[in-house]
Parts: structure tokens; sequence; C-alpha cells
């Protein structure tokens, strides 16, 4: 899986597109790093949505699985003041989150460990929300993704997603951010995911189809890039070479309805 993304030296790298765009790490915030650091599409503005229906409270521990290089977690603990706790398969992508956190101030509230999302190194009911963006694409056996979830939430706890699901439209164009092809790709259809968080013992709270949502984003991002170039910090510093194919495949993948976009809340009941 860390194979798919080009992380060797990421920390450095970072550093170097911060300065090469006039920003020093010991004055730098969340928003600073967010062309990076938010990997799902839409970005800081889904991570944003998503959070304002959980009424977070500084008293709150929130884990995020599948954190990545830690930006909606930072974001979290800086706005609602919360403890955050990240895990991801990938130890680079760690290490490299628990380095952002401490440029941007807020070490003291996030922390990141490299574990798997199936076997959560955290005791029965740790956690009063899970938070997920774009993290169970990878994950084939999902009963035991929301299970694991489920038993690491307190009573009544929220689980807060935003994924990527499987459309009506055909199979999905490879490559694309998660999967180089279809042997670590495992979509869900919307209709699969909502039995199996409701099999899992959840109650889906909140349900929006944010297809349309992305669909307008992507183009945007498109309209602003036409002529300009490209900045030094961004994804392409985690994606390489296969950045534009896998940007340009997943625009297509939402266009023709291959692939939908999904926000939900849920209840541990």
């Amino acid at each position: 899986m860390e194979a798919q993304y080009a992380t060797e030296g990421l920390t450095a790298a970072i550093r170097r597109a911060l300065e090469q765009s006039g920003k020093s790490i010991d004055s730098i915030g969340p928003e600073d790093l967010a062309p990076i650091d938010e990997l799902h599409v839409r970005g800081r503005k889904a991570t944003l949505e998503l959070a304002e229906r959980l009424q977070l409270t500084p008293e709150m521990r929130v884990l995020d699985v599948g954190s990545g290089l830690g930006g909606p977690s930072r974001l979290l603990a800086d706005t609602y003041g919360c403890e955050v706790t990240g895990i991801d398969l990938s130890a680079s992508f760690c290490e490299t989150a628990t380095a952002l956190a401490g440029w941007t101030g807020l070490g003291a509230l996030v922390d990141y460990r490299a574990a798997d999302a199936l076997d959560m190194p955290f005791g029965d009911e740790s956690f009063d929300v899970v938070w997920s963006q774009h993290a169970s694409m990878n994950i084939e056996d999902k009963e035991a993704l929301y299970a694991e979830t489920r038993r690491v939430l307190h009573p009544g706890g929220r689980f807060a997603l935003y994924d990527v699901l499987q459309g009506p439209g055909g199979e999905v164009r490879y490559p694309v951010p998660w999967a180089g092809d279809s042997s670590i790709s495992h979509l869900a259809t919307a209709e699969e995911l909502r039995r199996l968080l409701t099999r899992a013992g959840f109650k889906i709270l909140h349900w929006e189809d944010r297809t349309e949502a992305g669909r307008d984003w992507f183009a945007r991002m498109a309209e602003k890039a036409q002529g300009a170039p490209r900045r030094p910090l961004g994804v392409h510093l985690i994606f390489g070479d296969a950045f534009k194919a896998m940007m340009e495949n997943q625009r297509r993948n939402l266009e023709e309805g291959r692939v939908a976009l999904v926000e939900a809340v849920c209840r541990r009941i």
C-alpha cells in the first residue's frame, strides 16, 4: 500500500516547497498546508462541512482513521480544541504528519501512529468521535473495519465519514489517487455501505451525496489551473509523475458516474 505514494523524503520536500512559496515553518498555520494535507476531493471545505455536524468540544477525544498527512486532524484540533489521534498504515505519513503538527504549533493536541484500521491499538470505548475521509477504498474487509470502528467508540459516540463509493456508471478508470489498478481498490456501493453500517451497530443520522459538489470542485480546479504555473506545494509531491493522470481519471470517474461521494454521520447504538 505505501508503494502507492511517493513518501520518501516527503517532510524535507514539503519544507522546501514552503520556503519556495515564501513561508517559514516557524510561522505557518494549518491553512498554509491545505494544498497538500487535505488529500480528499473538495479538500478543506469538505472537512469543515463534516466537522460542523459533530458539535465538537475541547473535552472530546477524536480518532482519525486513515489520517494521511494529518490535515483534517490538525484542523479539528485548531478549530475546536479537541485532542485528535490519527492512525495510518503508512509510517512515513505518520512521521511527516508529526513534523507538520510541530511546525503548526499543534503537537500537544494531535498525535499519529502507524496502525492497521482492522486491528486498532486502543481499548474498547476509547473515543467520542471516529473520523474518516477517503480511507476505506483500499480495505476489502469492510465488515471488520466498521466493527473495529464501533468497538473503539463510546456508546452513543459519533462516526463521521466522507468516502468514495462505487457508482452506477461502470468500472473505475485507473490510476486514481488510492490505487494504480483494481487489485487494491475495494469500493462499496451506497446501498452496501448503508447495510454495512447498520449491521455493524450504527444508526445513520445524516447521509448526503456529495458527487455533484465533487464534479463542480474539479471543474473549478481545472479552470484555476489553466495557464497558471504549478505551485511548489501540492499533492504532486506525494503522487509523483502519476499525479496528472490520477487527477484526470478521478475527474472523469465522477463525471461519468463511475464513482460517487458520500458524507455521513452515524451514532453507535
